[in-house]
């Protein structure tokens, strides 16, 4: 008996070892994948932001004008929200977080609405496609996500909006702070809200300074649609940098506790072992007392 659990205990070692070996090598994978989305994701916030203040100055100069994606709707009907997740899971709590800030937006509306899903990767079209309506997936998209990818799921969603099967649509994704935290992140994607401070109507003087060519006008209209898929791929790429991270951090943390149990089935097959060891001793000295007594 003692010997098959000495036995066990290396079964289990051994398998717990390769285990191991594969977590520190997803690990060193997601680390080697997080510089590189790292340095996508820090890239495109400049334009981003440049995209967003242009916005602004343009609405300044133009906020007259009229356009399906500027267009705020009275009668609220349908809102859509747009749910970037991985298409792979071992990335600890990631996309339940993502889901989660989602779930918390969609309970805190509390108009007399329908809501639908648009899932950006595997994980959220397979928790949403049961739960709540699935308007559409976009799926396998890969670790190099590229501007063309969320141009065509931003026009999906100008259609939607422009032909009124959606009101309102918010973007969920995960903002990348840094290796060990990302923040779930909902944001209204439209209609359009040029995000001057509240209170205060845009002033043509401050914008005096720009001369814009064509007119203001006709570029915030070829701006708009740019601007959705803009949001979308940097949502993307925050999105995945913040996965690797969370991969990384979460291989990291399973290769330090397959450490511990090795470490802790080593202890308790050692003591197994000289158990074993000493219930043998026992038997050998009980066996040569028993003869000792036969021969006298």
């Amino acid at each position: 008996m003692a010997g098959a659990g000495v036995r066990e205990y290396k079964r289990r070692i051994r398998s717990i070892k390769n285990t191991q070996q594969i977590t520190k090598a997803m690990e060193a994978v997601a680390a080697a994948k997080l510089r590189k989305a790292q340095e996508k994701a820090q890239a495109s916030r400049p334009y981003t932001e440049i995209l967003q203040e242009t916005l602004i100055r343009l609405a300044g100069v133009a906020y007259e004008i009229s356009h399906p994606l500027l267009e705020k709707r009275e009668d609220i009907r349908k809102v859509g929200y747009v749910v970037v997740t991985s298409d792979r899971g071992l990335c600890g709590a990631y996309n339940s977080n993502i889901m989660r800030a989602a779930n918390l937006a969609i309970e805190k509306d509390e108009r007399n609405i329908e809501n639908a899903i648009i899932a950006v990767g595997r994980k959220g079209r397979d928790f949403y496609r049961k739960r709540v309506g699935l308007e559409a997936e976009f799926i396998n998209i890969g670790d190099n996500a590229t501007y063309s990818d969320a141009r065509e799921i931003g026009q999906y969603i100008i259609n939607a909006y422009e032909n009124e099967e959606l009101d309102e649509v918010y973007l969920v994704y995960a903002h990348f702070v840094s290796i060990m935290r990302n923040i779930p992140t909902v944001k209204k994607l439209l209609p359009i809200e040029p995000q001057v401070v509240e209170g205060e109507e845009p002033k043509e003087e401050q914008f005096v300074d720009f001369i814009y060519e064509p007119s203001a006008e006709e570029i915030l209209l070829a701006l708009l649609p740019r601007h959705i898929g803009s949001q979308i791929y940097h949502a993307m790429l925050e999105a995945k940098a913040s996965e690797h991270g969370s991969r990384m951090t979460a291989m990291s943390s399973a290769t330090k506790n397959a450490g511990e149990m090795i470490g802790a089935l080593t202890l308790e097959m050692n003591k197994a072992r000289q158990a074993a060891i000493t219930e043998e001793i026992l038997d050998i000295v009980g066996g040569a007392e028993a003869l000792s007594k036969g021969g006298k």
